[in-house]
């Protein structure tokens, strides 16, 4: 992997990644970009104890854009680009519309691939594995912030999702304090260990294989199945199998095993309601631990992949027990959605 690192007229760091070492990035950005003004503010809940970030300049991001003038695209002549090369392999920026800047965090925006129409199930294995040394380069790198306590990569796929650009991308988010998803997952590995002295992550995937009834595929370095208390319609949970707290920390076996592995779990979602089916839409998560925690080892490395679709056609919307009480209501067993998973495999 070749890492280079420049700049774009507003003075946001761009960074490409490139499988060949005799790749040179030398195109610069001639826009005429006015600094990036942000109003990113964290405001503490005093009631739920969990923070929001208001993001007023957000507002005027740029939303659904024909293709011939998508932002993530390669620069083309008479049309410059967040990315001023011709082409690339992957490319990461800072998002000029972040909702975390400064002081509360930072965000940047990792394009997948230059194709346009491509999705990241797609890929190849070489480029899907050069995404992951990216995620990891940046993990390392907002690990150094003194404003970062938690890193969050992670893709939103599909308009159903809320997604203002089709290029394939996704976004790192780098948060001033530990979310609360991360809150309860470490609450209930302390609690865990109390009672019973084992590590929650090790005990859970163990209690999966055991069952087998929810395992969608597992491999030498990597497990994935779905939860047993699974909040989405089609959720899948993908771990390694040798507990490591974030990305950084993956051997070398994991790391060769992952682009096969991931990209195979995507594919099957794109088969989960049939031929002639849109492409499902999604979220990917990866979950780490955050930086500074005490028994940080003790936390299990993830991802979680999940989608709204809950069946041909309908989508699984949050409303007033999801939204109004956190009390998911799922209507897709677990058992069901990981069989489906499992007859969707690629033969």
């Amino acid at each position: 992997m070749k890492k280079t690192v420049t700049t774009l007229a507003d003075g946001r760091e761009l960074i490409y990644y490139d499988s060949r070492d005799d790749v040179v990035r030398e195109a610069a950005d001639t826009r005429p970009l006015d600094a990036v003004s942000t109003s990113s503010e964290i405001r503490r809940d005093p009631l739920l104890g969990d923070s929001v970030a208001i993001a007023s300049h957000r507002q005027g991001r740029i939303y659904h854009p024909p293709a011939d003038e998508c932002p993530l695209c390669p620069s083309r002549e008479g049309r410059q680009s967040e990315i001023p090369e011709a082409d690339y392999d992957v490319a990461v920026f800072e998002n000029r519309f972040p909702s975390l800047a400064g002081d509360s965090g930072r965000c940047e925006v990792v394009c997948f691939t230059s194709d346009h129409d491509a999705s990241f199930a797609d890929l190849t294995e070489e480029r899907a594995g050069l995404v992951l040394e990216a995620w990891t380069d940046r993990t390392a790198e907002f690990a150094g912030l003194p404003q970062v306590e938690q890193v969050f990569c992670f893709e939103n796929r599909g308009a159903e999702i809320g997604v203002t650009l089709g290029h394939p991308h996704g976004q790192i988010y780098g948060y001033p304090f530990v979310t609360p998803r991360t809150e309860l997952m470490l609450r209930s590995m302390a609690a865990h260990h109390a009672k019973t002295g084992g590590n929650l992550f090790d005990d859970v995937i163990a209690r999966e294989e055991a069952d087998g009834t929810r395992i969608v595929l597992a491999t030498e370095h990597w497990i994935a199945f779905v939860p047993y208390a699974a909040h989405w319609p089609y959720e899948v949970h993908l771990h390694p199998r040798r507990r490591v707290p974030d990305l950084r920390d993956l051997d070398e076996g994991a790391r060769t095993e992952f682009p096969q592995v991931y990209l195979e779990l995507l594919r099957r979602f794109d088969r989960i309601f049939g031929p002639g089916e849109p492409p499902t839409p999604y979220i990917s998560a990866w979950h780490q631990a955050p930086f500074g925690i005490p028994d940080r080892e003790d936390f299990g490395l993830h991802l979680e992949l999940f989608t709204i679709r809950r069946t041909s056609g309908k989508l699984k919307f949050l409303a007033g027990s999801e939204s109004g009480m956190s009390v998911f209501i799922n209507d897709v067993p677990p058992e069901t959605a990981a069989q489906r998973l499992r007859e969707v495999a690629s033969q």
